[in-house]
């Protein structure tokens, strides 16, 4: 079995930077070379939004504030400034 670790958060004063890590106990790099690992915001009272996809490229309309890095089995979310608009439950998601 896979096991995931995300590290908790509390979202710091807005125009802060804040992150967040997971990591995985095996390794999401596939044999094409794409590492399935997509990080996810769940705003109150709205859908589920997809912020970043395979590790570190931003989804459509997402701020450039917002952006992903890691290989392997180690990634992070990073939040370059805080806004008030960015409160709410941050996901990731892997594909095997």
């Amino acid at each position: 079995d896979i096991v995931m670790t995300q590290t908790p958060l509390s979202l710091p004063t807005p125009g802060e930077p804040a992150s967040i890590s997971c990591r995985s106990s095996q390794s999401f790099l596939k044999s094409n070379g794409y590492t399935y690992l997509h990080w996810y915001l769940q705003k109150p009272g709205q859908s589920t939004q997809l912020l970043i996809y395979l590790v570190s490229n931003c989804a459509s309309g997402v701020p450039d504030r917002f952006s992903g890095s890691g290989s392997g089995t180690d990634f992070t979310l990073k939040i370059s400034r805080v806004e008030a608009e960015d409160i709410g439950i941050y996901y990731y998601m892997q594909n095997l």
